[in-house]
């Protein structure tokens, strides 16, 4: 890890509820995905979600945009709840840009290609006004110079970074980051993670499943440990990592040989 993941400085207020999680259930057949999970994230705040595989994880972060349908309890998006109508929920999605461990990118298109489709067929942009838009964000991402690129000419690294961009092309309120980095190499996630930084610093509420313990202790606001489902323990960074208040989080945390 680099040493440009520094602590982010704390603000004087937390600002107000953006989603909000209540007596989320989710169950596949016997198998009980969520048991029942509450939570809140506020507008600004980098929440990391950690804990074991199939823990839960990825399945809330799922139900939040209506990828998955819950079984039962209730997720708000500034207020307003997921409703049961595709169509409703469509537009509380888009305010909302998921970014997924296997990039999701379209073969067919270019990284520039790739971000501009949706702000012209879901957003209405012009193209010029959206290329104008793909090109400072892959410059934001630092891949102005791979542009006329496909994905399979791409590193994963590069890729992970496009689908930043194209999830950012949409201008959401919030992003959803689902592993991110579990399908990099090693030396490959550095710059993914330094971009997610920069979002972080820029204001981004952002809801992140990840196993980067040194991201999580160091750009997270709120860690939040899963176990079988449910929320295990939840808090600041230094007290989840330095301090942890359970036995489920310590031995996840010595299972990875975290000694922070």
């Amino acid at each position: 890890m680099t040493d440009t993941l520094a602590k982010l400085p704390q603000g004087s207020t937390l600002p107000d509820v953006v989603i909000e999680y209540r007596d989320v259930r989710k169950q596949y057949g016997e198998f009980v995905a969520l048991a029942g999970v509450n939570l809140e994230v506020r507008r600004g705040q980098v929440v990391c979600l950690i804990g074991p595989s199939g823990s839960g994880k990825s399945t809330l972060l799922r139900c939040t945009n209506g990828l998955e349908t819950m079984s039962s309890g209730e997720v708000y998006f500034d207020g307003m709840p997921l409703s049961k109508d595709p169509r409703k929920n469509r537009l509380i999605r888009q305010r909302m840009g998921m970014v997924f461990q296997n990039f999701e990118l379209f073969p067919h298109k270019t990284a520039l290609g790739n971000i501009m489709m949706g702000p012209m067929t879901v957003l209405g942009l012009s193209e010029e006004k959206a290329r104008t838009r793909a090109e400072a964000l892959l410059a934001k991402v630092g891949l102005s110079e791979k542009a006329s690129n496909y994905p399979a000419n791409l590193s994963g690294g590069q890729q992970q970074r496009v689908a930043i961009a194209r999830a950012l092309a949409m201008e959401p309120e919030v992003m959803l980051f689902d592993e991110p980095t579990s399908a990099l190499d090693p030396e490959t996630i550095g710059e993914v993670l330094n971009v997610m930084k920069r979002l972080a610093d820029d204001g981004m509420t952002m809801v992140v499943v990840t196993h980067e313990m040194t991201f999580a202790r160091r750009v997270a606001d709120h860690v939040v440990v899963f176990a079988n489902g449910q929320i295990v323990e939840q808090g600041r960074p230094e007290q989840i990592f330095d301090a942890p208040q359970t036995t489920r989080t310590r031995d996840f945390l010595s299972h990875l040989g975290w000694d922070g």
